[in-house]
């Protein structure tokens, strides 16, 4: 299957000097530029603070800082001026699109794609990706080359700020009960314990913001792959396949909890106290757990998701909102619900007390409060949510396929229960699953989560059949 450029919701991700090349990171800038122009007005400087800047950081992948650069240069050609803020977490550029009062932000990223892959991820000025109908209309003016060019005069100018990694843990301390995790360590009262953490941050964007993070509260941090270089010390998803090192690490220092992030640290895995990978479907549901635990409210997850916080927000007289994929969704249904927590299943957690994006640091801050305040072990933790098996998946396939798969699928499945607000979710008396292109790579992902392993291998058998049938 060719590799195209993929121009989606999600902003634009590619493979460097391939399909993404500088030129279209330039010209992106200015479909990106001219759209924020239309939005806000072209004449607007004084009616609303900062409505032409926008924020642009990178992770720590070598391409970053081509890839800015060219991103820049597009929208300074149609006027934008461009706060630079470096070598920053995808969430952190959130925080300072809103503590600047930008009218956008920029993420040179791509995530946890292989390092052979860059991308570029799109903010408005409330710090979350644009719409549907936003996205679209910025993706034709790039291929339509719409582009609101001004004169030398009116070119936008590049300014840089080194205050975000301070501004990004401020606005995650603000959410830690002192009477818990003191902060900063040493403060009189509470009954806060010292945690012993393990962190893998992959060589990407958030070793150096994370670690001092912990160190704010107390924590004693044994960091491997802590290097912002972009070199990957493994490959960057982190799953149960390439945090082995950091398990290893866990049991050698007898450490009480270890984390990975991915490359733009806006995902969170989890090791337990023995040694064993937790996941990502936990992070959220340990988030949410200590959430619920002091307030009842709602909570919003995606289709995708694992019901271990429909049991959490139940318990605690709360409700549960259902989104299609994407962080996007999830933050906008957030902002309409008033809801307490929000996520996904990928190791996403979302605070709106500190922006409306996933957050590694919040993750992190909520699951040591819920272990501080309850004095138990994560393993300990996860037993009393657990109980379902969960397995997630992805095949070859475009848009094209997939639908075709899916609606196989929906013949095959006669007596599910059918949600197609994103690909198809089917629901049955054991458990459900779901089929949804991605809309990152030319695959379709497969979701499946029931009570036990043989049950999901059931379900997962039928999908391969009818994939291949399309494929034949």
């Amino acid at each position: 299957m060719d590799e195209k450029l993929i121009i989606s919701i999600s902003g634009v991700r590619g493979i460097v000097g391939v399909n993404l090349t500088p030129t279209i990171a330039a010209e992106y800038g200015c479909a990106f530029g001219t759209f924020l122009k239309d939005k806000y007005g072209r004449n607007t400087h004084d009616a609303i603070r900062n409505t032409t800047s926008v924020c642009i950081g990178r992770d720590s992948r070598t391409s970053g800082q081509m890839l800015q650069s060219a991103m820049s240069a597009g929208l300074c050609a149609v006027g934008i001026d461009v706060v630079d803020l470096g070598l920053v977490t995808t969430p952190s550029v959130a925080v300072m699109v809103r503590e600047l009062q930008c009218c956008g932000g920029v993420v040179i990223t791509a995530s946890h794609n292989p390092i052979q892959y860059n991308g570029i991820k799109l903010q408005l000025g409330n710090g979350i990706a644009p719409p549907v109908d936003d996205a679209e209309q910025i993706k034709q003016y790039f291929l339509d080359k719409h582009f609101a060019l001004v004169d030398s005069p009116s070119c936008g100018k590049v300014i840089s700020n080194n205050q975000t990694d301070a501004a990004h843990i401020a606005k995650v301390l603000a959410i830690v009960d002192e009477q818990v995790l003191p902060v900063p360590w040493g403060q009189e009262g509470g009954a806060a314990r010292k945690f012993k953490v393990a962190l893998d941050s992959v060589n990407g964007a958030g070793g150096q913001i994370t670690k001092k993070l912990l160190a704010e509260l107390g924590c004693k941090v044994t960091a491997i792959n802590d290097e912002s270089n972009g070199l990957f010390a493994h490959s960057p998803e982190p799953t149960v396949e390439n945090v082995k090192e950091l398990c290893e690490v866990v049991k050698a220092n007898k450490a009480d909890i270890g984390f990975a992030q991915d490359p733009d640290a806006d995902r969170l895995a989890i090791v337990d106290e023995t040694g064993k990978y937790v996941g990502e479907e936990y992070t959220l549901a340990l988030a949410a757990k200590y959430m619920f635990s002091h307030k009842t409210g709602k909570a919003v997850t995606n289709l995708s998701t694992s019901r271990m916080i429909d049991e959490i927000a139940s318990e605690a007289d709360g409700q549960v909102v259902r989104t299609a994929v994407g962080e996007a969704n999830v933050a906008n249904a957030m902002l309409e619900h008033n809801c307490i927590i929000g996520g996904e299943g990928n190791g996403g957690v979302i605070d709106l007390r500190v922006s409306p994006v996933r957050d590694s640091l919040v993750g992190i801050v909520l699951i040591l409060q819920l272990m501080a305040e309850t004095g138990k072990t994560v393993s300990q933790l996860v037993n009393e949510i657990g109980g379902y098996y969960m397995s997630k998946d992805k095949v070859a396939a475009d848009r094209t396929q997939a639908q075709q798969i899916i609606d196989l699928a929906k013949e095959t499945f006669t007596n599910a229960k059918l949600n197609t607000t994103d690909g198809c979710r089917f629901d049955f008396e054991d458990g459900w699953l779901h089929l949804r292109p991605s809309n990152t790579e030319p695959v379709m992902r497969i979701i499946v989560e029931v009570t036990d392993q043989r049950t999901a291998q059931k379900y997962i058998d039928v999908v391969s059949k009818i994939r291949e049938r399309v494929l034949d």
